[in-house]
């Protein structure tokens, strides 16, 4: 198994996420992520979290040690 390059793991969240801005930033093991998705609305960061995770699937276990995210709708996007 290869080790997951910030783009990679972009490309794995767009693929299972509707995003409006996604930005991955990381080391090969740890992970920062910016996501905005409309799909966030009306969600508790809990959820959203959860929304991620499920688009991440099995590499969140296999291929991804750690990832921290701020998730934002579009208008809380705007406002930052």
């Amino acid at each position: 198994m290869a080790t997951p390059t910030p783009e990679l793991v972009r490309q794995y969240i767009a693929a299972g996420l509707r995003c409006t801005h996604l930005d991955v930033e990381g080391d090969g093991q740890h992970f920062f992520a910016t996501i905005v998705s409309p799909q966030f609305e009306g969600l508790p960061r809990v959820r959203r979290h959860q929304l991620v995770y499920g688009a991440l699937g099995d590499r969140m276990r296999e291929e991804i040690h750690a990832l921290s995210m701020k998730t934002l709708t579009p208008a809380e996007y705007e406002t930052t």
